[in-house]
């Protein structure tokens, strides 16, 4: 299950984010996820909701949200999106096509509570 070791990678990032902006704690933890990333959405909510304990973020609510496949033509020579894990052009339906992105979980916002007393 490689969503494990992705939580963990995810929680170290958000535990030295938080230390940096000296935070008390994280509320919301929102990352997109690539059609290619090889994670699977529900798996990794109850990965995080299981190892975010007794860290700074155990009470963040993980919002998960989808980047679309980014698609390059060969024949109309367009550039397309795509939500749909099908390797042909949106725009002309040819299969001469190169994926670009998609393969990755992107860390996009953690929100949260900072002590304002700067002492």
């Amino acid at each position: 299950m490689h969503e494990l070791s992705v939580v963990q990678s995810l929680l170290e990032t958000i535990e030295s984010y938080a230390a940096e902006q000296k935070a008390t704690t994280v509320t919301k933890v929102i990352v997109r996820n690539g059609p290619l990333s090889g994670i699977v959405p529900h798996l990794l909510r109850t990965t995080f909701d299981t190892f975010k304990e007794k860290t700074i973020a155990e009470d963040a609510e993980l919002v998960i949200g989808e980047t679309p496949l980014q698609i390059h033509c060969h024949d109309c020579k367009q550039e397309a999106q795509t939500m749909v894990l099908r390797f042909a052009c949106p725009l002309c339906g040819s299969r001469n096509v190169d994926a670009r992105g998609g393969d990755d979980l992107i860390l996009e916002r953690l929100e949260m509570d900072v002590d304002d007393d700067p002492y």
